[in-house]
């Protein structure tokens, strides 16, 4: 009975990965992205809509995300000693700098994001929070590979895939950078993940000096400026990721 409930959840699983991407779907999209009998799917949807984890729009029949999974991700996040340390700092940041700002931890080959604000310059009619980036592609991934050695890095991210033409795809170029990071504290990323958009990151450290998170600040390249304001920004993002650091142990080189 257990093994059966655990296959039960796997596949309830499976349906709201599917829906996590963004786009509402129909029963027979679901069926196929999770290789699910239409029966098995309609069922778990049923099952999932009366938790209020999932909405179905009643004109079309597509399913997306319901409002309750809200309360678990507030949860979730305020769990979460970085949101906590790093929730005000960042809010204020965005502010004073018009621009966006987030806070990013590594979950496997992605930088996956805690909490982002976003500047009066730079709106969004988005939250990049729960939302996975390439490592080697954004600012925040980068200053996150800072915590592992070149070999353990070339490991973890294999073939580096290009999303842009600037993108790095190369490790030896990536591992340069990285050692130019370390030295000055900080590492930038102009239209790598999308054209258009910059960022620059500085690591948040724990109490042992190892890379915990990271604090990016990002835009539109028209409004960030980047040519004009790096420095601005760097002695921004350094000072702000030092103060959320010291919040969860960091005591500075």
């Amino acid at each position: 009975m257990v093994r059966g409930s655990n296959h039960s959840v796997e596949k309830a699983v499976a349906v709201l990965g599917v829906l996590a991407g963004g786009q509402p779907q129909r029963v027979g999209d679901i069926s196929n992205a999770t290789h699910l009998g239409q029966s098995t799917v309609s069922r778990l949807l049923a099952t999932l809509e009366s938790a209020a984890f999932i909405e179905r729009d009643g004109g079309s029949g597509h399913f997306s995300l319901g409002p309750d999974l809200i309360t678990l991700a507030g949860v979730a996040a305020n769990q979460h000693p970085l949101f906590r340390a790093s929730r005000q700092v960042a809010q204020n940041l965005a502010f004073r700098l018009g621009v966006g700002v987030a806070v990013a931890v590594r979950r496997g080959d992605a930088a996956f994001y805690l909490l982002d604000f976003e500047g009066p310059d730079a709106p969004r009619n988005r939250t990049l929070a729960g939302q996975r980036d390439p490592l080697h592609a954004t600012a925040v991934g980068k200053c996150l590979l800072l915590g592992l050695l070149p070999g353990e890095r070339g490991s973890l991210l294999g073939n580096l895939r290009p999303l842009t033409a600037r993108t790095i795809t190369d490790h030896r170029r990536l591992d340069a950078e990285l050692s130019l990071a370390e030295r000055r504290g900080y590492v930038t990323e102009i239209e790598e993940l999308g054209l258009g958009r910059a960022g620059l990151a500085a690591p948040i450290r724990d109490a042992g000096g190892a890379v915990r998170g990271a604090l990016g600040i990002s835009g539109p390249l028209s409004v960030l400026r980047l040519d004009e304001r790096e420095s601005e920004y760097a002695t921004a993002a350094i000072e702000s990721a030092e103060r959320i650091g010291s919040a969860v142990g960091y005591v500075g080189a």
